[in-house]
């Protein structure tokens, strides 16, 4: 797993043995990004569910001012940490050990471009969506990453679906907020 581009490009990073974490493939992670490459200038970023930060990382290695990496688990939390301290980027980043609704119910902070990738067939999804919502920007962006087969409503408050794309068993979807409906 690397960065894909920007000031940190080619850089690897770490990730977690096992099953307990499922990174987002490279194809996947520069579609995302090719897909929000003129929002993310300078925008804060929430990397929801951060694993190993890759999303996060990505972010502000392209441009983000900033991002926020939440996972409840403490040893995604401690490869997050070694991740950014591998590529520089710790200035600009905020790591939170702490369940996501904990988190969102809490925060202080208000985001651009929020990431979501939770565990896949747990529900949490939905339940997060409901909740980070309410700490978006106006006219911010919401990006999920789930299971081709998980159907997502198209209209959470004032954030339309307007985007779904299909990368074999997963998919990704984009809501937009405001008048950031193009």
């Amino acid at each position: 797993m690397r960065v894909i581009s920007g000031k940190s490009r080619g850089k690897r990073l770490e990730t977690l043995s096992g099953g307990l974490v499922r990174p987002t493939t490279d194809k996947v992670k520069e579609s995302i990004f090719n897909i929000i490459q003129f929002d993310l200038q300078d925008k804060s970023f929430l990397d929801l569910f951060s694993g190993s930060g890759q999303m996060g990382i990505e972010a502000i290695s392209r441009g983000a001012k900033e991002a926020i990496f939440v996972d409840k688990s403490k040893r995604s939390i401690e490869v997050v940490k070694r991740n950014l301290k591998s590529v520089g980027l710790c200035s600009q980043a905020l790591v939170i050990n702490s369940d996501y609704r904990s988190f969102l119910e809490k925060t202080n902070f208000n985001f651009d471009i929020a990431f979501l990738d939770p565990p896949y067939g747990t529900g949490i999804l939905q339940k997060a969506l409901d909740v980070v919502i309410n700490v978006m920007n106006r006219d911010g962006i919401i990006i999920c990453e789930n299971e081709v087969n998980e159907n997502l409503p198209s209209l959470i408050k004032n954030f339309y679906c307007t985007k779904k794309y299909k990368y074999g068993k997963i998919a990704v979807s984009i809501y937009k907020g405001g008048s950031n409906l193009a």
